[in-house]
């Protein structure tokens, strides 16, 4: 008999369950803590809970697991830390409770963390490399298939998106009427949901498509529930949002690159108050135990960034035609990054939301750049399969995108601690750094000529950036007082004036 319980120990046996733990995992990696013969009779994810505390010296964190069909059950951790960490299992049931094991965090190896907020209104990962979210929208691209989904993720590895806003949930509105090939429930429309029974296949899919995600360094911006549904689960009931709730934290917050959006559109969701989303964030951040940032999306009503929940503001907007150049005054307001989700959309639907031009969706870029924000990017050309890149996924077919990827080269080589407005003319906005790196953008202005005005003990770099031709001109010499800068008259243009050194002429570097 002992060497029975030897051999099945040696196996990964404790008690009646076989357990396998990641031997190794990277920091701010994912371990995973599989226990195999658990309890599949009755109703595993109503009936029995599942933790486990992970230890290393004196840092403790508490982990929720998750059943995964089966008799699997999953935990799963995000060690912040290197070094060797411990655990021990606790659950309700006998047979997982009090397993205990130990697992090796190794360096990063490359990765920089969750990315986190920093200088108040940028971002940055938890190693401190500065995050800039260029960010699109895809909302139901894991819900398409194989062969579509392979060609969205070979679309993001080409483009300069680093974020993507995405929903777990199918979604049916205009353009997106086909079925998913997973539902997130047992049964189906016809015949109704289980809201106590999740279907596991649903969530490995998903979590597969984010660990896809996580290979091209694409943050995955997750849309917890939205109003455009026809299968029930935008309305389920109180009881069944919260189980979800938990279950798809458990499921997902170990992966660094999540970020939790509570909705899109949370006032479109007239079933649910405020009271609820208050409590949908309360479970979301007890829950997840890494600290992930979250918002909620509007439709039209602004939800309450000053909430100390809330990491940054999520916002559509609100005005046909102004959004991006409120981006200062919102700033001001919650004293929060100011993420502008949703700006409308380049292309040619006939909804108002879809229809604008590659040089409006590139100017609403500029705009909320220099004024300390950033904007999200989305498609809807019209297609005969009706493959829109906002709904579905697949290819991009815009002119923004490249755009937006120079944008991004020019606020990478910009200040380290994020692009901040600077007082400025009431026709010129201008952000950076006083006396040490200015960016002016002229928007769809097109003078010939501008007289700026500097501090006179101060030798400038004058470069003129044509953002829709995506060229950069250096002009020659150095500037300092007061100068006039030639324009070509065109649209579109911007200025970026850098400190030169010392007393260095530009023609001696």
């Amino acid at each position: 008999m002992a060497n029975q319980e030897e051999a099945r120990q040696a196996a990964g046996f404790q008690g009646s369950v076989a357990v396998s733990v990641t031997d190794r995992a990277v920091r701010w990696g994912v371990c995973e803590i599989v226990l195999h013969g658990g309890p599949a009779g009755g109703n595993p994810f109503t009936e029995v809970a599942l933790q486990a505390e992970f230890t290393l010296e004196e840092r403790s964190i508490l982990a929720l697991g998750f059943y995964d069909g089966e008799g699997v059950y999953r935990i799963r951790f995000m060690p912040d830390r290197e070094g060797r960490w411990t655990f021990r299992t606790s659950s309700n049931e006998p047979a997982l409770h009090g397993i205990e094991g130990d697992f090796e965090c190794t360096a990063a190896g490359g990765n920089h963390g969750p990315v986190r907020v920093r200088n108040t209104f940028h971002f940055a990962y938890e190693d401190g490399t500065a995050y800039l979210p260029i960010g699109t929208t895809c909302y139901a691209w894991t819900h398409q298939g194989d062969e579509l989904e392979e060609q969205t993720l070979a679309t993001l590895k080409a483009s300069s998106f680093n974020k993507i806003r995405m929903c777990v949930f199918p979604k049916s509105y205009s353009y997106n009427t086909n079925e998913p090939v997973y539902y997130p429930y047992e049964g189906s429309l016809e015949k109704g949901w289980d809201y106590s029974r999740f279907n596991p296949a649903f969530f490995r899919h998903l979590e597969e498509r984010i660990a896809d995600l996580g290979e091209l360094g694409i943050e995955a911006d997750l849309i917890l529930f939205h109003p455009y549904d026809r299968w029930g689960f935008a309305d389920m009931g109180k009881e069944a949002d919260d189980r979800y709730l938990r279950y798809i934290v458990a499921r997902l917050s170990a992966y660094r690159h999540i970020w939790w959006s509570l909705a899109n559109e949370y006032d479109f969701m007239r079933t649910k108050t405020l009271a609820d989303w208050e409590r949908f964030a309360h479970i979301v951040t007890s829950y997840d135990p890494y600290g992930h940032l979250i918002s909620n999306h509007n439709g039209l009503a602004f939800y309450d960034f000053n909430q100390p929940w809330v990491t940054h503001c999520s916002i559509q907007r609100v005005d046909a035609y102004k959004t991006s150049e409120n981006t200062d005054e919102w700033r001001q307001r919650w004293n929060k990054p100011v993420v502008i989700d949703e700006c409308a959309y380049e292309g040619n639907v006939e909804h108002g939301w879809g229809n604008i031009t590659g040089e409006e969706m590139v100017r609403r870029f500029w705009e909320g750049a220099v004024r300390g924000g950033y904007v999200g990017h989305g498609e809807t050309y019209l297609h005969p399969e009706d493959k829109i890149w906002w709904a579905k996924g697949g290819q991009l077919y815009g002119t923004s995108p490249e755009r937006i990827a120079f944008l991004r080269c020019v606020l990478e080589e910009g200040p380290a601690g994020g692009l901040n407005p600077l007082p400025s003319e009431w026709d010129l906005p201008r952000a950076g750094i006083e006396d040490e790196y200015y960016l002016y953008y002229f928007g769809f202005n097109r003078p010939s000529f501008r007289q700026f005005t500097m501090n006179p003990d101060v030798r400038y770099k004058v470069e003129l950036l044509d953002t829709w031709n995506m060229t950069v001109e250096r002009l020659a010499g150095s500037y300092q007082g007061t100068f006039r800068i030639d324009l070509p008259g065109r649209t579109y243009m911007a200025v970026r004036m850098t400190r030169l050194p010392g007393d260095k002429d530009l023609e001696d570097e």
